[in-house]
């Protein structure tokens, strides 16, 4: 039910944003209220009239597959991203010498992400987003007071008192929001380019309260709203009327008059000289009951942004709303249903006994029963006038139908347990088809955790980063970080690359340098408690000896000296045989020079003319010459070539 329009008062600030909240109400539910309420009711198994397909159903069932892969799916991309325990890291945007700050920034958000339960928040916004097909959530920020157990002495130090500490603590909160209590721009696609966004719940009188105790509201009587089933969380419920109140808080753009006018800070001067600046500002108003003006001011953090941060499970191109796992899975849901419902009241025809009786032969005031041990008394023979009959038997067909739209729920949704993956992916348990069926289903989980992280985790960790570090910068400095997901696989995506990293194992050998890298990432894909030390253990063992990494170093230099020695040795053998080759040589050329010598000496002997033997000697003498150039020549031509193979030797 939406706010009386009658109450709106364009010419104020709450007026113009309950007016703006009465039209994106509206067309949420002409859109989206009534199928997502069926949503809602399939996920959780409940049972209402507008759901039957036909109108002879009796039975009431309805098939859990739709349960089964919401639940499926969500367990999927939470252990994703919170399986290692490490769910965020930090990096630094500019050169930092000193990364041990980006360490201790990272243990404290970590820790104060643990005591404000932000785990169990996302968790909730995932199961919202399977089921409606978009997570939202607002970022609240909380001082509470943290008792912590300690000793204090007394009485000079002799005594000890026990007790508890008291200190305040500034928490950054993430509250899941269900659809019904979200408003938005009809025409926006994002939470960021919407002219503004709305949350519109029951929340307790006492939380409205304390926080106009605690001056953050205005202090004005506020009263008991008026029940309106269409914000409930749970619509099946009885609704309960007391002490509560309707708080609509906008968090979105508003005209600026109508803000300086609702903070009773208007200033003339600053009206008219203000004509430059923009007709509208990021400003949060929080209303109760439609009429109320609890708070207005203009947006009091440091980067100007939205504390509303949502996330589509499955991208709808133009539009906000996305699509889930309980729209993937809806016709085929409806139809397992219808199915099911028709054995049961197939089965109640065909299983308990009916009987056709002649009502006039029955003795008057008779009431017929049929059970064990009953007299039944008749005007005449029994046989006469009972006859038991049935409507036949049950078709064994539904059995294969109900089995086959089950596949179908989960080939729409892509969810499915490791349990049910031989006979449910591919009808058989061959290794080849579970590789190529687990390999598709593995890529939708990896493309709804990456729009996840990249909608909704990471704008969280941001957002609140940037919060503690306005609101609490002693123990957060005011840096420029960027925050990544430090997501792995969900649990069907490890279990199937250790089963291909096994295979990997088989085909190599254990002194290979692969074998104890394929160990340590098939441990690293393992869920065990102890995973890092066995990692570390591992490495450890894979690390050389120092001192025997130092004797393996001298054998190898003791075995290259020795090399280097049989070379030279080898290489002083070879240019010896070579010398003497030449040597050889030289000696059988000069065998034919000898001999000519010594025939020219027996001629002169001999005794021959004067001018024989004056022609005799001169030739004897220029033969002679010729043996000395040619011995010369040979001995210079040795040298030279001892004098090569010495240097080759000594480059060597």
């Amino acid at each position: 039910m939406d706010y009386d329009h009658n109450t709106e008062d364009p010419g104020s600030l709450e007026g113009w944003v309950i007016h703006k909240c009465n039209q994106w109400r509206d067309h949420f539910e002409s859109n989206y209220q009534e199928k997502f309420d069926e949503y809602y009711r399939l996920w959780r198994g409940i049972w209402a009239e507008e759901d039957s397909m036909r109108a002879s159903e009796r039975s009431r069932l309805i098939s859990p597959a739709l349960q089964q892969a919401v639940e499926s799916a969500v367990a999927e991309v939470e252990e994703a991203t919170f399986g290692r325990g490490k769910w965020f890291d930090i990096k630094d945007d500019f050169a930092d010498q000193q990364p041990q700050d980006i360490q201790l920034l990272r243990t404290q958000l970590d820790e104060d992400m643990k005591f404000a339960k932000a785990r169990k928040s996302i968790a909730e916004c995932l199961i919202n987003s399977a089921v409606f097909g978009t997570g939202i959530g607002e970022i609240v920020m909380d001082e509470v007071k943290e008792l912590r157990p300690a000793t204090q002495p007394v009485m000079g130090g002799e005594m000890t008192a026990v007790g508890v500490t008291e200190q305040d603590r500034m928490l950054v909160k993430l509250r899941p929001v269900m659809p019904q209590n979200f408003l938005i721009d009809p025409v926006a696609t994002s939470i960021e380019e919407a002219l503004g966004v709305a949350i519109d719940e029951f929340v307790p009188l006492h939380q409205v309260e304390l926080a106009q105790e605690a001056g953050i509201y205005y202090d004005v009587d506020v009263a008991v709203a008026a029940s309106d089933t269409d914000i409930e969380p749970d619509q099946d419920l009885t609704i309960y009327m007391d002490d509560k109140v309707r708080l609509t808080k906008y968090y979105g753009l508003v005209p600026r008059e109508l803000l300086y006018e609702a903070q009773r800070e208007e200033d003339e001067e600053e009206i008219e000289t203000g004509k430059d600046l923009s007709a509208y500002v990021e400003a949060v108003v929080v209303i109760a009951n439609g009429g109320t003006l609890l708070k207005a001011e203009e947006t009091p953090y440091m980067m100007a942004d939205r504390p509303v941060i949502a996330f589509p499970w499955d991208v709808v191109p133009g539009r906000f709303w996305g699509r889930g796992i309980c729209e993937k899975g809806y016709n085929a849901q409806k139809a397992l249903d219808t199915e099911l419902r028709a054995r049961i009241d197939a089965l109640a025809l065909t299983v308990h006994p009916m009987m056709a009786v002649d009502a006039s032969r029955l003795p008057r005031g008779a009431k017929l029963e049929v059970r064990p041990g009953k007299a039944i008394l008749t005007n005449g023979n029994p046989a006469e006038i009972l006859q038991p009959f049935n409507f036949g038997q049950l078709d064994p067909n539904t059995f294969n139908q109900a089995a086959t739209l089950q596949q179908m729920v989960q080939m729409a949704t892509g969810a499915i347990d490791a349990a049910g993956i031989p006979g449910s992916i591919n009808g058989d348990s061959t290794a080849a088809g579970i590789s190529m069926s687990l390999g598709a289903i593995i890529k939708r989980h990896k493309r709804t955790l990456i729009n996840f992280q990249d909608s909704f985790l990471l704008p969280f960790v941001t957002k609140a980063a940037h919060r503690y570090m306005q609101f609490n910068p002693e123990l957060y400095p005011v840096k420029d970080f960027k925050f990544v997901a430090s997501s792995s696989l969900g649990i069907i995506a490890r279990e199937y690359e250790v089963t291909q990293l096994v295979q990997l194992l088989q085909t190599m050998s254990p002194e290979s340098p692969m074998y104890p890298m394929l160990i340590e990432s098939i441990v690293d894909n393992m869920n065990l408690s102890n995973r890092e030390q066995i990692i570390e253990g591992l490495r450890q063992a894979n690390q050389p000896d120092p001192q025997q990494q130092q004797l393996q170093q001298m054998q190898i230099e003791m075995d290259i000296a020795q090399k280097q020695q049989t070379i030279q040795n080898i290489q002083a053998q070879t240019a010896e045989i070579q010398s003497r080759v030449k040597q050889n040589e030289v000696e059988t050329q000069m065998l034919p020079l000898d001999a000519e010598t010594r025939r020219i000496a027996v001629q002169v002997k001999a005794g021959q003319d004067d001018a024989g033997d004056k022609e005799f000697e001169r030739r004897a003498k220029l033969a002679e010459l010729v043996l000395k150039e040619r011995e010369i020549a040979s001995k210079e031509e040795i040298v030279e070539q001892q004098m090569r193979q010495s240097n080759g030797s000594n480059q060597a």
